[in-house]
């Protein structure tokens, strides 16, 4: 099968970052393509780029010509999910929700260790819309920029250790949740020092879309993900119109 792992922002180094990640637990015979945006900002934090990626990822996916079979948005509380499950017929996922599912597999309440504390609310109201919000500890902020966490990985990891701890002594939190793309392989480390189960999302992203896709699942289209209804958009996709 062939995934399509989008990054919501326009760095290449995050997106070879979350590509690396992905190809790392994907099965064998799984083929992972790391896309782009070709428009958007170089980090997404904070509303106006979640909606501005938001299109972005969309308009990337379009784009891409080749058969795929599932696609992963990979950003931790942005928007847009919706809006690709509308565009597509192949399951859709997103790695907020793909951690937070998958944490609650593994202990009664977990916790999302993230990037600057302005994200906090996004991610709790993506949680909260997706019905994942009752067994969250607590959000929890770094103080980290996204392109911080690849320029000084040491603070990186001292900062969402940091955070992680807390949320084990403090919130009670049984497992803990990289809730950022750009977390990819620091697992390990929180792991080592909190003596928790880390959930990266790319990773369970990668294997909650790969069992879709095995089990022969698709988006369903009967109602609140039914196709757009086909009208006249001036300038999109890709300068043109869908119809």
């Amino acid at each position: 099968m062939r995934i399509l792992v989008v990054n919501v922002n326009t760095t290449e180094s995050v997106t070879a970052a979350i590509e690396a990640s992905a190809r790392a637990v994907a099965a064998p015979g799984t083929e992972i393509v790391g896309l782009t945006p070709t428009f958007g900002a170089e980090s997404v934090e904070g509303n106006v780029e979640s909606y501005l990626a938001a299109v972005g990822v969309m308009d990337r996916v379009l784009a891409y010509r080749e058969p795929y079979d599932a696609v992963i948005q990979a950003g931790y509380g942005e928007h847009g999910r919706e809006g690709l499950q509308e565009l597509l017929e192949v399951p859709v996922v997103d790695i907020t929700e793909a951690a937070a599912a998958t944490a609650m597999y593994l202990g009664h309440r977990y916790s999302v260790v993230t990037t600057l504390d302005r994200t906090v609310p996004l991610i709790a109201d993506r949680l909260l819309l997706a019905g994942l919000d009752r067994r969250c500890a607590s959000v929890r902020a770094s103080g980290l920029a996204v392109l911080e966490l690849e320029q000084d990985p040491a603070r990186a990891v001292a900062a969402v250790v940091e955070q992680a701890e807390a949320a084990v002594l403090e919130d009670h939190a049984e497992v803990i949740c990289l809730g950022c793309g750009g977390m990819a392989g620091l697992d390990d480390a929180v792991r080592e020092r909190t003596g928790v189960p880390v959930v990266d999302g790319v990773a369970a992203a990668v294997t909650v879309a790969e069992s879709l896709v095995r089990l022969g699942l698709r988006t369903s289209k009967v109602r609140t993900y039914a196709p757009p209804r086909r009208k006249h958009i001036t300038g999109w996709p890709l300068g043109g119109n869908r119809s």
